[in-house]
Formats: C-alpha cells, structure tokens, sequence
C-alpha cells in the first residue's frame, strides 16, 4: 500500500435536509421526546458563516495513520506536517488523526495535557484549508483530565471537544482520565453532521445508534487500538457502518508504545458496509470520498433505522454544535 492512497465512492449527489430533521427524513429526537430513549437532545449553533444551502454532496476524508512518538508532540507535529505535504491534501477536506494524536496512549496527564496540542491543531487546520479532527489531553472542569477528540475548523477556530464516554478500564483509569457524559454532534462539517467517538467507545453499540436516530451522518472513532485485537477493530467498525447505516471514518494508530504494538487498519466504511479505503500497518495517509446522496438512498431503500424499537436507554445525553 502506496504513502498516499486514495479511494472514491462515485455515487449521485447529496439532497440537502433540515439540520435538525434527523437523519434521511427520520425526527431528530429533541428534548423531552423521551419515546426514542434520548432525554436531552441540545441544538447549540451552527457553524459561524457556514451556509447548509449548497453544501458538498461528497466529504473527502483524509487518515493519518503514523507511529506515534512517545510524548513528544514537535516529534510528532513534523511527522504530520510532513505526511500531509508529501500526499499534497487539498482544502476543504477533513484530517482525522489517533486518538491522543501527538502523545500516544500515555496515562501520565502531568506530562501531556497542556494547550499546545489545540494550539497546534488550529494551525494544521488554516494551513491546509481542512477541518481537522484532533485528539488530545486536557484539563477538566473537575481537576482530572479528559481524552478528547477537538473538532477545528478550517480557519482554525475551535468548534467543540467530545470526550471519550468510556476510557479503557484496564489501562486508562479514573485517576488519569474522566469519561465523559455527552454525545456531540457536530452541525455542518464539511457539509455533514459528525459525531465523533474515541477508540473503546467502538465496542458500545448503544452510543452509535443514539448518535445515528437524532441525526448523525458520519462517525469519526480515533484510536490507539492493539494489534492483538485488530480483527476486533474492523469487524466493530464495519457494524457499527451497518446497523446504524451511517458511514464510519476509524482512525488508529501504528508502531509502538511501552504498552502495546499496534497494527493499524484504518479504515472507512459507507453506510451500506462497503469498505471504501482501508490501511495496512505501515505510515499512511488514507484518502477517500463518503457520498452522503448514497447513504441517504440505501436508507430509503433498505430502511432499518425507521424499523428500530425505541425501546431503550440511551447512556448519555446528546450535544449539538
């Protein structure tokens, strides 16, 4: 597999929707519709100066799969910048790197959790023109720290942080990062809604079709995901795409840390489960095109979603921005 790959999905152009409808015709469950099992469904704000009228019919989606340096963020900040020229990516696409992106799967917050990693991100985002999805360490409101996966625009503006609802039990405890309690949908990004997800938070079904009834058009999950349990990684990621007929853009990493070897596998996935691009275990950017006209077409077609029982609880409220 090539540095640079590029895979594109040649179906008909998007028909654009109300924002707050829901997916592909279905109601957005707003709050107090306790009926879809979503009590608190917030609609925040639009993108500052985006304009839904004419947005693109196809999101570009570029992966960065790279071996993480051990905490040490101009390390990997260079690695980046140069991986991102050499596949010269054009504007208006979206970058989406590793869960904890410039540090690595590293427990020690003292060392990580700083505001170089945002400040950083701004800066890919207006030098290339992209949206960048970035994961870092950061201080919460409580005095612990949160893994998150910021969302910046292509001018460089913050537009919002989700945090990981699930840290990883055996390695990522309570004393380093707190979980979060919040899905966050992410209004206009690129021309679609975007809900992103970090690494374990794949292997939790119920987060996914939340996120998929009030309205998600794709999910982003950033990883730091063991080779070990690699088959896990793309067998979850290419259901998660199927039973929530939502497209699923997973990210991880490469390499080593002094916990685990990874194994890579980026991959994205159409909402049908078509795999559009997938990585093998060597440094890459993965490029590919999700068509959202397609997946708004396989559910009319197939239409699973409107055929769910809203019988269930979802474990954490919803956010939009």
């Amino acid at each position: 597999m090539s540095k640079s790959e590029s895979v594109s999905n040649t179906h008909p152009a998007r028909v654009e929707k109300n924002p707050i409808a829901g997916c592909c015709g279905y109601p957005a469950r707003l709050s107090g519709d306790r009926s879809s099992g979503v009590e608190h469904l917030v609609v925040v704000q639009e993108v500052a100066g985006s304009n839904p009228v004419g947005r693109p019919s196809v999101m570009r989606v570029h992966l960065v799969q790279f071996d993480i340096a051990w905490e040490d963020k101009p390390t990997n900040w260079g690695k980046v910048e140069s991986m991102l020229q050499d596949a010269a990516v054009e504007a208006g696409g979206v970058i989406v790197l590793p869960e904890l992106g410039d540090v690595g799967f590293s427990m020690d917050v003292n060392q990580t959790a700083d505001d170089r990693s945002q400040a950083w991100a701004a800066s890919l985002a207006n030098q290339t023109g992209c949206w960048v999805v970035h994961g870092w360490a950061q201080h919460s409101d409580t005095g612990t720290c949160e893994n998150v996966a910021g969302v910046l625009t292509p001018n460089g503006t913050l537009q919002g942080v989700a945090t990981k609802l699930h840290p990883f039990s055996l390695i990522e405890g309570g004393e380093s990062y707190q979980a979060g309690n919040t899905l966050k949908i992410f209004r206009d990004i690129a021309g679609t809604n975007l809900c992103p997800l970090i690494c374990y938070d794949l292997r939790f079904p119920e987060v996914f079709r939340a996120a998929s009834l009030a309205g998600a058009d794709c999910f982003v999950v950033m990883a730091n995901w063991p080779a070990v349990r690699l088959e896990h990684w793309r067998t979850l990621a290419i259901a998660r795409a199927i039973e929530n007929q939502t497209a699923v853009i997973a990210c991880n990493r490469t390499g080593t840390d002094p916990n685990f070897t990874y194994g890579g596998g980026s991959l994205v996935v159409a909402a049908d489960g078509q795999v559009l691009a997938e990585a093998g275990e060597e440094s890459t950017i993965l490029t590919a095109e999700i068509d959202f006209q397609a997946q708004l077409a396989w559910r009319g077609a197939f239409p699973a979603l409107g055929d769910a029982k809203p019988h269930w609880q979802c474990p954490a409220p919803i956010a939009w921005h």
